[in-house]
């Protein structure tokens, strides 16, 4: 399995319409971001699972997530419980068709977490200002 990500924007003076895809192998994965404004750390869990048949795509699976604390504007869904400072939940999408993260150069950059090692995204793909695609893909 692998992780596809794009930028859907193209480079600075590219003719490009689109970034070159880069794989990441990967069966699970954690994406981490911190909220812009509240500083507050939010976490998604994801597995890669293969596609229902042989000629079918892999697709994400969202297993867990948990944002560190609270504040105004980022409240954790219903159902979500305090456990060691953080509030953990089950994402009410559990299986999104791809993740579209909005990068900014004025805000640290999307972590991915691959066997409990964090990056930031762009140790794979540097940002182009615009939005990442993150899909589940084979290569």
């Amino acid at each position: 399995m692998c992780l596809m990500l794009v930028a859907t924007a193209a480079a600075p003076g590219s003719t490009a319409a689109h970034g070159t895809p880069v794989f990441v192998a990967a069966e699970a994965f954690t994406l981490a971001w911190t909220h812009s404004i509240e500083k507050q750390r939010w976490e998604e869990d994801y597995l890669v699972l293969p596609g229902a048949t042989r000629e079918a795509p892999p697709r994400l699976r969202a297993s867990a997530a948990r944002v560190r604390g609270s504040a105004a504007g980022m409240e954790p869904p219903e159902g979500a419980r305090l456990v060691g400072g953080w509030y953990t939940y089950t994402p009410a999408i559990t299986h999104p068709e791809e993740l579209r993260l909005t990068r900014s150069e004025f805000t640290p950059d999307f972590e991915l977490c691959l066997r409990g090692v964090c990056h930031p995204m762009g140790h794979w793909l540097a940002s182009d200002g615009g939005v990442t695609r993150l899909t589940a893909c084979s290569r």
